[in-house]
């Protein structure tokens, strides 16, 4: 059970780290342009999508949608390893 967390833990937070390093090329111009960026862009996307939908950007510019993302994202983590405790 311990390498089940393990595991669990580390796909959930290289995704998280993934977000956050895509969250910040935003703030740089043209860094997104890259293969780095375009792939980032491809996996966390999609994800994002539906965060951006439903939250609207704070003053016109303030996206907070990321913010919410990551925390369903850690909500997410723990109510899989809870699920997975219980079933084994």
């Amino acid at each position: 059970m311990l390498q089940i967390d393990y595991i669990i833990d580390m796909l959930f937070n290289i995704y998280f780290y993934m977000i956050i390093f895509y969250v910040l090329m935003s703030w740089l111009p043209n860094v997104r342009e890259n293969f780095i960026g375009e792939l980032l862009s491809k996996l966390v996307e999609p994800y994002l999508t539906p965060f951006r939908r439903f939250i609207p950007p704070l003053f016109g510019t303030l996206d907070i949608s990321p913010i919410i993302a990551l925390l369903v994202l850690e909500f997410a983590a723990g109510g899989l390893k809870s699920i997975l405790h219980l079933i084994f």
